[in-house]
């Protein structure tokens, strides 16, 4: 497939992992704000502009090659998005571990027309594999442009998961204390300067609440225009109440729709079966069905656990045939879900499960990245420090108003709808959950990958260890995972970006 002799400088990256010039990377929403704003943007003509400053040049540190065949490598690190080289740019790119002004590199000595040469250092240098030499150390800020919020609408919920961990009373969040909530919210967000908030409506079932969902969210776009922050939304739902009618109201209020989906058939509803016991597969594939009829996409979120990695390649081939963004998670243990032991993350069969799902996609590559969504808590598509926003960008609403930091922990919260800032009483809670940096955890240090895994999911490292200073009980997991998740991203780029054909 890759066989293709090249002899010109290649150098791959897809849009969505091209850095934006803002200097804040494309993480949706997530804790990474990734600082670049120090790169001058390129002149049209970028090799006059550079040799007018008589710039020296060399390749940028942390930076990691893998080969994917005898002619292609990827290329990822800390300061870059990943891209794909063939041995030409590569080779070059590897003159840059000196500093070079572009005079320096002769085109005879790389067998290069001038032309050409110029192309390629270009390309790396838009790619931000090589940086000028007296600015090309960085930091992984933290300061992203999103509060991302979880609204608790309902505990009530028509199915009984087992890995769920909330209790389902029959309590729904009512429409004052909604308003509260959303108050609350953009006071947070003004006062702490984001330029972005998404509120996802979650429960128990949110679409048991739909009229309420309605109403807070015309509420929220409301505060959005005022206070000029822009406003993203999106429903979670286990998909049995979708209807036509469901659909025109999520797209008249612009909610996007995530289902959660964890197999085909009996996969899905030894985890996700009604209270009375029935599976919900048929239901929610009716569901996502019925979305698509409408012209609404929805994402899949994908719960894995030993019970269901087995039937993952199958998930996978369904999905792809639909074309479905779609994410893989992990279970996490909870209080409620501990006595099914079947459900733990025995490593040789998530690894074996997630392997054969890696092997389906490969024959079916989509239109679109996939570095943020194959592992679980793991976003490969952009550097970052901490797993997840817990505790810094991140709060959490439940039905009575009351806010804790992570919504497994709904039981343990620290403030309310009435606080004036309640993002900046989260953020000094020193009690309960705490999302560290990964240069504070034990057995990250020195990890090659501890800027895109950061040491996994910090109450999961918790329940397993009693410390959240500490690397994830998953990372044997996450491990033997991440290579292939990359080569995955590298045929995905070739297949894209370049016509691997003699035409």
């Amino acid at each position: 497939m890759l066989s293709k002799k090249i002899d010109r400088p290649q150098i791959l990256v897809s849009l969505s992992s091209t850095y934006v010039p803002t200097g804040q990377c494309d993480c949706d929403g997530g804790d990474c704000a990734c600082d670049f704003s120090s790169l001058a943007e390129l002149s049209s003509d970028i090799r006059s502009s550079l040799k007018m400053l008589n710039t020296e040049f060399v390749r940028v540190p942390n930076s990691q090659i893998m080969n994917l065949d005898d002619t292609y490598s990827i290329c990822y690190g800390t300061h870059h998005k990943v891209a794909v080289l063939n041995k030409s740019a590569l080779y070059l790119l590897n003159r840059f571990t000196d500093p070079h002004k572009l005079d320096d590199l002769k085109t005879k000595h790389l067998h290069l027309e001038q032309t050409d040469l110029q192309t390629a250092i270009q390309e790396l240098y838009q790619a931000r594999l090589i940086a000028p030499k007296h600015n090309c150390s960085f930091n992984l800020n933290e300061i992203p442009e999103t509060l991302t919020v979880w609204l608790h609408i309902t505990d009530r919920c028509n199915l009984r998961c087992d890995y769920c961990y909330l209790p389902h009373v029959a309590k729904d969040m009512s429409i004052d204390i909604g308003k509260a909530a959303i108050d609350s919210i953009f006071r947070s967000a003004s006062l702490n300067h984001y330029r972005r908030v998404k509120l996802k409506y979650a429960g128990g079932e949110a679409l048991l609440c739909s009229p309420l969902i309605k109403d807070l969210h015309l509420y929220a776009q409301s505060l959005s225009k005022k206070t000029d922050i822009i406003l993203d939304g999106v429903v979670l739902s286990n998909g049995t109440l979708i209807t036509p009618e469901i659909i025109e109201m999520l797209q008249t209020l612009n909610l996007r729709l995530m289902i959660s989906l964890d197999g085909l058939s009996n996969f899905h509803n030894i985890q996700r079966s009604y209270a009375g016991g029935k599976g919900s597969f048929q239901d929610v594939e009716r569901g996502i069905k019925i979305a698509l009829q409408n012209s609404l996409i929805p994402d899949i979120s994908i719960t894995v656990s030993g019970r269901n990695a087995e039937g993952l390649p199958d998930l996978l081939e369904w999905i792809l045939e639909y074309n479905l963004p779609f994410s893989l998670n992990f279970y996490r243990e909870n209080e409620l879900s501990a006595s099914y032991e079947d459900l733990q993350l025995e490593e040789s069969r998530m690894i074996k499960g997630m392997l054969a799902a890696f092997k389906v996609i490969e024959l079916k590559l989509p239109n679109r990245s996939l570095l943020g969504s194959l592992i679980d808590r793991a976003n490969l598509s952009s550097p970052h420090k901490r797993t997840c926003g817990v505790g810094q960008s991140y709060l959490v609403f439940d039905y009575k108003g009351q806010i804790a930091k992570c919504q497994m922990q709904l039981h343990k919260t620290v403030t309310s709808v009435n606080t004036q800032d309640p993002l900046t009483v989260v953020r000094e809670d020193k009690t309960g959950i705490q999302n560290l940096s990964v240069e504070e955890k034990e057995g990250c240090r020195t990890c090659e990958w501890k800027y895109w895994c950061t040491g996994g999911c910090a109450l999961a490292t918790f329940k397993a260890t009693g410390r959240y200073d500490i690397q994830s009980p998953n990372c044997n997991i996450y491990k033997a995972l991440y290579p292939e998740a990359l080569r995955l991203e590298g045929l995905r780029l070739l297949k894209y970006s370049y016509p691997l054909n003699d035409s």
